[in-house]
């Protein structure tokens, strides 16, 4: 090939469209640090630090011993599909049958092929700001509009009811939101869900992608709840999850929906054409998890809880960070916009991509700007860390701001 030709432009209009996405390179710069000898504190990625159950391994192996090695069902095994059916109604009182149940490669391919399914080119998609990076270019993938409604800090990174309805089109085909969220651990309560709901209610195009992968880590009092419950919008509700949060099953690759019939056979149906059915192995395991113990999952939780207290008392010692209190997931998202401007005397911080990439660069410290989750004036740092490891990366992170003027 020529060296004069721009390969860039030999690439399809929507791939030059995308953003990367921002977790994915910030972990990539730290595994390229770490390569070179520094020490680095990885609090970019979304993952889990513990290992998958031993009763989920133990289903896996059984299932290659058992002879699982030939291609799956595009919508997933009967008995997984059922096993989702039956969690959908003992953990959030949503009546889907196995018919409702699209098994995917993982929640963001669940979440991309519902996107894919419904927008048309121009409509247009709420999103609840604070969002998780990917939401915005599916969007863009399926050519749609995404349409960002910022929840302020004072409400705890959560959207009104009132803003909701305000930002609603005749164009509007899909809101979709995070709860627990990511990057903030905000929740949704019951409360705030139904008068949400109630907007819905009144515009009978508007469809709601509740993103609920982070379920069984919620520290409030209340538990979770699902809007897909709510038998006046039940319909129009699509439920995405999971097992990669809960069950420390990232690799696994398994997310799943709950939806009406002819919406889950959309997502058959393009899902026919992509990947075809998930990984047989993974699928089995995922009855093991999901009909199985849940006290492996309750002490992931639990750690995950001590973590968050750990966190946030530790970043309120940091000068100038405002810190909110997460309800649920594993980040801590605290406002460093005081730094906008401040000099180290080498770099000049003007924004929080600047903050992240001069945070890791000097102090060796991976996290995540909060740009990438619309959500420009914070950071996002994982939780999912060893305590040491924590308490010693707040400590550079304090250290290194304190070189700022």
């Amino acid at each position: 090939m020529s060296a004069t030709l721009d390969t860039v432009s030999l690439l399809a209009d929507r791939i030059n469209a995308l953003e990367e996405s921002s977790t994915l390179a910030m972990t990539k710069k730290a595994r390229e640090l770490a390569a070179l000898g520094h020490k680095v504190i990885s609090l970019s990625v979304g993952e889990p630090d513990f290992k998958t159950p031993a009763h989920i391994c133990e289903a896996a192996k059984k299932a290659i011993d058992d002879g699982f090695h030939g291609y799956s069902p595009v919508a997933g095994y009967p008995d997984l599909r059922k096993a989702i059916a039956d969690k959908f109604k003992r953990d959030n009182n949503i009546d889907w049958k196995p018919e409702n149940i699209v098994v995917s490669t993982g929640a963001k391919h669940s979440l991309a092929n519902v996107i894919q399914v419904l927008v048309n080119p121009g409509d247009e998609v709420i999103i609840f700001s604070p969002y998780w990076v990917s939401y915005s270019e599916m969007v863009k993938l399926a050519e749609g509009k995404a349409v960002v409604i910022d929840g302020s800090f004072d409400n705890n990174f959560k959207v009104t009811p009132e803003q909701f309805e305000a930002a609603i089109t005749d164009r509007t085909k899909i809101v979709m939101y995070a709860s627990p969220n990511n990057p903030t651990g905000s929740i949704y309560s019951e409360a705030e869900l139904r008068a949400i709901a109630d907007v819905v209610a009144r515009h009978e195009n508007v469809h709601v992608l509740a993103d609920e992968i982070y379920e069984y880590i919620n520290f409030t009092p209340e538990g979770h709840f699902s809007m897909g419950s709510i038998p006046e919008i039940a319909e129009r509700v699509i439920t995405v999850n999971g097992v990669a949060k809960g069950y420390a099953m990232t690799g696994w690759r398994i997310g799943y929906i709950g939806a009406a019939k002819w919406i889950a056979d959309g997502v058959e149906k393009l899902q026919g054409q992509v990947t075809s059915g998930t990984n047989s192995i993974a699928q089995k395991a995922t009855v093991a998890a999901l009909n199985g113990p849940m006290e492996p999952s309750q002490e992931m939780a639990k750690a995950y809880h001590r973590r968050r207290d750990l966190v946030v008392k530790l970043l309120k010692e940091v000068p100038h960070f405002r810190t909110n209190v997460p309800e649920g997931a594993f980040y801590a998202f605290p406002d460093i916009s005081y730094y906008y401007g401040k000099s180290d005397g080498a770099t000049t911080i003007n924004n929080s991509d600047d903050f992240a990439a001069w945070l890791l660069n000097t102090a060796y410290v991976a996290t995540v700007a909060g740009s990438g989750f619309g959500a420009p004036n914070c950071l996002r740092i994982s939780t999912a860390a060893s305590d040491e490891s924590l308490v010693e990366a707040v400590q550079r992170i304090k250290d290194a701001v304190a070189t700022l003027k």
